[in-house]
């Protein structure tokens, strides 16, 4: 067990933090972990300790743990979610960086600190103060843009002389569902896209004996992932690819964590089959009365039916029917996400980089990498033509 301990005097308060470097103190925190998660304005399903433990397993390859958990007495306050990315050339990163868990090709959106409600001000100044004393460069990604407490720390870090580099990267759109029913809901859509779900429906269901299942026990959430997997695989074979099931570590990652969710009652992974067959899959979530639309796959034998569009609105009126208040379809810009929805939040990246001269070589150096990047696919696409 590797646990540092240091106080800070703050309004009256000592704060005490923790920082948590093994796997075994990691795996200890997950009553506390939750109990604070729901405590917080960053509650969500990326960072609940089932999601980054897994996330720890199986895909933070050669990052070193470092969590720092703030407690007020007994009570834990706050928790910086961390690892250390030790130094990478190829990302152009030649000194270690400390990014979120849960970073990478996994997916995770709305990364963030956790701070309990009414400890904001106090757990900001601590956790400010112990990343100032490590000076090592931050590079945050995939964080909600608007009112995220890891900007609130890195305007903290920015009164201390620190470089802070703030970015849009990327969109998650949503569907408010409060306050809709079906009906209501597909009433807000195109006139082209309602008439076309609701003509592939009927024609799936003169065509077919349609069936909808959804994953319950353990034996088929076993199937169904690997179901998942194979019929996205499928759908992007003849074009340039995806990377959301890339590797052996990933697909273990997806196992092992759509049971654990299932365990939890988040779980909604979705076949559809026609004529028994399976053609369509949707693999999502519901925490907290937000659905999370992760990623679907289908088989292109049934393209010309539209497995995919009619299994998303199913998907959409099953949340609906269950009290769901929003619909998140999570990042991306693809088209047929606006088909479903107008509105959008919006993620960002924070760089921060120490004062000093050790800091200014970090960041010339991220920017050099980048800069190269930029002149090498130039080359290539000209090459090309």
């Amino acid at each position: 067990m590797l646990v540092t301990r240091t106080q800070f005097g703050i309004d009256r308060s000592f704060i005490k933090i923790e920082k948590i470097q093994s796997a075994w103190e990691f795996t200890r925190m997950r009553s506390e972990w939750s109990e604070l998660l729901e405590s917080s304005d960053a509650d969500s399903l990326f960072l609940t300790w089932e999601w980054l433990h897994t996330w720890w397993k199986h895909l933070a390859g050669s990052r070193e743990l470092s969590i720092y958990a703030a407690r007020c007495g007994q009570e834990l306050i706050a928790i910086a979610p961390l690892a250390k990315h030790p130094p990478n050339l190829a990302r152009g990163r030649p000194f270690s960086t400390l990014e979120f868990l849960g970073t990478g090709p996994v997916g995770s959106d709305y990364l963030d600190f956790i701070v309990r409600q009414g400890y904001e001000t106090q757990a900001v100044k601590v956790l400010a103060g112990v990343l100032a004393a490590k000076r090592l460069a931050l590079d945050w990604t995939q964080l909600k843009q608007s009112g995220c407490a890891a900007d609130r720390i890195a305007g903290c870090l920015g009164d201390e002389g620190w470089t802070v580099s703030e970015a849009r990267t990327n969109t998650c759109p949503f569907i408010s569902l409060e306050g809709h029913t079906w009906d209501s809901y597909l009433a807000t859509l195109s006139a082209e896209h309602r008439y076309s779900f609701k003509r592939k429906w009927n024609r799936l269901q003169q065509d077919f004996a349609v069936q909808l299942d959804e994953v319950t026990t353990e034996e088929q959430c076993l199937d169904a992932v690997g179901l998942v997997i194979k019929l996205h695989d499928l759908r992007w074979q003849d074009r340039e690819g995806s990377d959301a099931f890339c590797s052996e570590a990933l697909a273990s990652f997806h196992h092992e964590w759509a049971e654990l969710a299932r365990q939890r009652g988040w779980l909604r992974l979705f076949v559809l089959r026609l004529n028994g067959k399976p053609v369509a899959c949707l693999y999502g979530f519901c925490y907290r009365r937000v659905f999370y639309f992760y990623q679907s796959g289908f088989d292109p034998a049934f393209a010309k039916y539209s497995v995919g569009l009619v299994t998303m609105g199913l998907a959409i009126k099953n949340a609906l029917e269950e009290g769901a208040r929003e619909y998140d379809l999570l990042h991306g810009n693809e088209r047929y996400k606006s088909h479903w929805c107008r509105t959008s939040h919006d993620l960002g990246r924070l760089e921060l980089y120490p004062p000093g001269g050790l800091g200014r070589m970090c960041r010339l150096s991220v920017e050099f990498g980048r800069a190269s990047k930029t002149t090498l696919k130039r080359l290539t696409a000209r090459a090309a033509l």
